[in-house]
């Protein structure tokens, strides 16, 4: 689960970065590709509240894509688009983040699971899905796929969070981590709900402070986006209070979606599930990757042999290493990401071979 904060300096970097590739779209006189995620894409009724959804592409199965903790829809905007390409993909930002409105309390990763099934429904979205999930996001998949597992073709964990598989006292020590990181955003959201200038984040060793709203996704701005998509990201991030009630409200919830995952695991049988691992586990950035001291080198090796545990949901898993990346893997590696789907996807769609006596 994303828990680093950016350092200014790696953001001035990022500035000169984005503005040189919007004069490069202004000169050609198109809009950025990414420009689809500034604005909403289709709203769909969620249960009394719309969810923001993209879709795009045709065909089936369907990818529906989920993000990590204080990230939306467009962490797969370099992704997406490719996978759409041959079949239909769909990315959505959950209740309260992005463009979509705010819904119901608690935010548990079952509620989530429910309301993105609702949603892929009352939009004609049709099972059956392959299911492709980043850090936080994959809870919500394979809670998603304990309860419509009929409706599921397949599974990629992209760096996904194992945090069910903890030892208890690691559970406990992240724990007071998380304790430590909902006080700060509820700073952040008083001030947003006050319209006040949002206040610093404490700071971290070898970091210079960033603002509230720098610490979404890997930090704001990002270097793979336009600035058309950072300035409307940044202004969700200054501006919206739901959005900081979701993200404190998921966080407070994870031990609960953790023993609903320990009670409810569930073999996927023959379902095609692919885990990617980038060895970065809680890295934004590789140019700000911790030193390679025991205790990281555990921690990392510790994450890595938790994700593997997820192979034993499935007669057709794999771990693939992604060696150059950061956790965010669908920027650094997006080739490994769009493979493995396109994986699963083949894999998904071959026949069932049944042997009768």
């Amino acid at each position: 689960m994303k828990r680093t904060r950016i350092s200014l300096l790696l953001l001035v970097v990022f500035v000169s970065t984005v503005v040189a590739s919007g004069r490069q779209a202004a000169s050609t006189g198109s809009a950025p590709a990414d420009a689809v995620y500034a604005r909403p894409g289709q709203l769909v009724d969620a249960g009394g509240f719309r969810l923001n959804l993209y879709c795009i592409g045709s065909g089936s199965p369907t990818v529906v894509f989920d993000s990590g903790w204080e990230d939306w829809a467009p962490a797969w905007s370099k992704v997406q688009p490719e996978i759409a390409k041959w079949t239909r993909a769909c990315s959505y930002d959950r209740a309260g983040a992005g463009f979509s409105e705010p819904g119901p309390m608690p935010r548990t990763s079952v509620r989530i699971a429910d309301e993105l099934h609702t949603a892929l429904h009352n939009a004609g979205i049709d099972a059956p899905y392959i299911l492709a999930a980043a850090a936080f996001g994959g809870d919500n998949m394979r809670v998603f796929a304990a309860r419509y597992m009929p409706e599921v073709a397949g599974l990629v964990m992209i760096d996904a969070d194992p945090d069910e598989f903890e030892p208890k006292a690691k559970a406990e020590e992240r724990r007071r981590g998380e304790l430590r990181i909902i006080a700060e955003l509820r700073e952040c959201r008083n001030a947003a709900a006050e319209h006040k200038p949002l206040p610093m984040l404490p700071s971290h060793p070898g970091e210079l402070r960033s603002t509230c709203a720098q610490q979404f996704f890997r930090g704001l701005p990002e270097a793979e986006w336009s600035p058309e998509l950072n300035a409307k990201l940044l202004k969700i991030a200054q501006t919206k209070v739901a959005m900081y009630d979701a993200y404190m409200s998921e966080m407070e919830q994870t031990p609960t979606d953790e023993t609903y995952m320990q009670q409810h695991r569930r073999s996927f049988g023959a379902r095609p599930i692919r885990v990617l691992t980038s060895g970065n586990h809680g890295v934004g950035h590789l140019e700000t990757k911790p030193a390679d001291t025991p205790e990281q080198m555990k921690y990392e090796k510790e994450i890595t042999l938790a994700q593997a545990r997820w192979l034993g949901l499935s007669s057709n898993a794999k771990q693939i290493f992604a060696r150059h990346s950061s956790e965010y893997i669908q920027f650094d590696e997006p080739e490994t990401v769009i493979n493995a789907i396109r994986e699963v996807y083949e894999q998904s769609r071959k026949p069932v071979v049944t042997h009768c006596d």
